[in-house]
């Protein structure tokens, strides 16, 4: 099983989730999140070592162009597409990706049928409000009987208090975002720890 801390705009922060052997570090460029990272920080991620990590870029119907921009810059990255993107837009990059579907309830699952391509399909909260960034749980008994390919992402409102609960899921990769955050958009070492900690069950 994988883990994911997502929402990352902080470089040492950056180096801390890298050296303690997350499998996937997450960033964000959707305008209207605040975890959305700064040009600068794009450009300073280009030699930066990631170690055994993999950098997972979020996006929320972006541009082709703004796509492009991060492949040409970042060095084997994985493209997340959060938003209503369909599945010809998402694999034209012929990059590895991951499609987020927002669960409401069991009627949404349905929906991972349309993203065949996808290499991972990452599960959120649904929100009227927003494409993610809840941190609000759904409900998990959906995935009771949920059989994926490719496997999915668990993501959505996961924490130092439910993480043992979302391991015993199974699925094949954990995202924390907000759960790891002392404040809204401010990750914290200590509870990236705690995490990783109760995620290896030690």
């Amino acid at each position: 099983m994988k883990l994911k801390i997502c929402g990352i705009n902080d470089i040492n922060i950056l180096q801390y989730a890298c050296d303690m052997g997350v499998d996937y570090v997450g960033f964000i460029l959707a305008n209207n999140s605040p975890r959305k990272i700064s040009h600068d920080f794009l450009t300073s991620l280009e030699n930066f070592n990631f170690k055994d990590a993999s950098p997972v870029f979020v996006f929320v119907n972006p541009s082709v162009e703004e796509v492009k921009k991060v492949i040409t810059q970042i060095k084997n990255p994985i493209l997340q597409f959060h938003g209503d993107e369909g599945d010809a837009f998402c694999q034209q990059f012929n990059h590895p990706f991951w499609k987020t579907i927002r669960v409401k309830n069991s009627q949404s699952l349905k929906s991972i049928n349309d993203f065949s391509s996808a290499d991972a399909i990452l599960l959120e909260t649904f929100s009227d409000s927003s494409y993610g960034g809840t941190g609000k749980v759904f409900d998990w008994s959906l995935l009771n009987n949920i059989s994926l390919e490719q496997g999915y992402v668990l993501a959505g409102g996961i924490n130092s208090e439910n993480i043992k609960k979302a391991v015993s899921m199974n699925p094949w990769c954990i995202d924390v975002n907000s759960g790891v955050e002392s404040s809204l958009a401010l990750k914290n070492k200590n509870l990236i720890a705690e995490i990783i900690k109760k995620f290896k069950n030690e």
